[in-house]
């Protein structure tokens, strides 16, 4: 086996020694331990100069199939939409049941979500292709989970074309009415987890991911996620660098329409 198979494997693995005081244990070694800041649980950003779309409140009257067994059975990857929007309040649930804010402490170190994250990090930013949805200016976005908005980044006419050859051209992906990208700032687990927090992140990727696909089967839409993408096209179709915040997982939304 070679060095760099044995460290994929390495990397899903759990702790490597005992939990506790023993010396060898990375998270001795975390920032946390040393008494460092919690890092921000969101990107700044100035909101006096921001450009803001408020979103409806998440709300159960949007939701079509409110039976779980259903949704579950029903959990598909749904590659075709049709050409409708989706509306406000359907993105709105979206991004809601995949980055939704339940409450902070009052120091903002923690927040409790939608969704489970190893130590309550969270680590993962929201960015949004809208390309059809009600009343929404078409461009790019990065959600605001705290005040449940949308800040506008970019409306760029090459995003429709960016989009498709960053997914090896998948156009179905390209032209979907929504668009998420998912990006970890990769420094709020690395601060309480240290070298055993990339792993961690990885699995709140799929909780993520997983909500996305039972809320779109529990408004009538369809979605589907993508693992497979060119890395430098989809970091620098966010802006970010790469580094301290890069691109892991992407995935379509939108109207159920035609086969599968």
């Amino acid at each position: 086996m070679s060095d760099l198979m044995k460290s994929r494997r390495d990397l899903m693995k759990g702790y490597p020694m005992a939990f506790g005081d023993d010396p060898r244990n990375p998270e001795l070694s975390s920032d946390q331990r040393k008494g460092l800041p919690v890092p921000p649980l969101e990107k700044e950003y100035d909101r006096a100069t921001a450009r803001l779309v408020a979103l409806p409140a998440p709300t159960r009257d949007v939701v079509t199939q409110p039976d779980a067994y259903t949704l579950i059975a029903r959990r598909l990857s749904r590659r075709s939409y049709t050409e409708a929007p989706l509306s406000q309040d359907q993105l709105s649930f979206l991004l809601w049941a995949t980055q939704g804010v339940h409450m902070v402490d009052a120091r903002r170190t923690f927040s409790r979500r939608t969704v489970p994250s190893a130590g309550a990090r969270h680590p993962y930013e929201t960015y949004v292709r809208v390309a059809r949805v009600e009343g929404i200016a078409p461009g790019l976005y990065r959600y605001l989970p705290f005040t449940h908005e949308l800040l506008f980044l970019d409306d760029r006419p090459s995003l429709r074309e960016e989009l498709f050859v960053l997914t090896d051209r998948e156009a179905w992906a390209a032209d979907a009415p929504a668009f998420l990208l998912w990006s970890c700032v990769p420094y709020r687990g690395e601060w309480r987890y240290y070298t055993m927090s990339h792993k961690s992140m990885l699995l709140d990727a799929g909780h993520i991911a997983q909500n996305l696909y039972l809320a779109a089967e529990a408004l009538g839409c369809g979605a589907c996620t993508l693992g497979g993408y060119w890395q430098e096209g989809a970091d620098r179709f966010c802006g970010v660098d790469g580094e301290d915040e890069y691109v892991v997982y992407l995935a379509a939304v939108g109207r159920i329409g035609g086969p599968e």
